[in-house]
């Protein structure tokens, strides 16, 4: 589950969600309307699979 692995990036990385959510898609609410039950688009999925990955790679990871 995407959120899941938001959740998992944002305590690896120590990352604010409002932070995540802007850098990744341009939505500093991202994280908090996908804790509410918001479903995300595979467009926005993309992206945000995309910013991790690249997030990652870095920071040596």
């Amino acid at each position: 589950m995407l959120l899941t692995t938001i959740e998992r990036f944002l305590r690896e990385f120590q990352m604010p969600p409002t932070r995540f959510g802007r850098d990744c898609a341009r939505d500093p609410r991202l994280v908090f309307d996908l804790r509410m039950g918001r479903e995300p688009g595979d467009r926005v999925t993309r992206r945000v699979e995309h910013f991790m990955n690249t997030y990652r790679r870095s920071m040596g990871q």
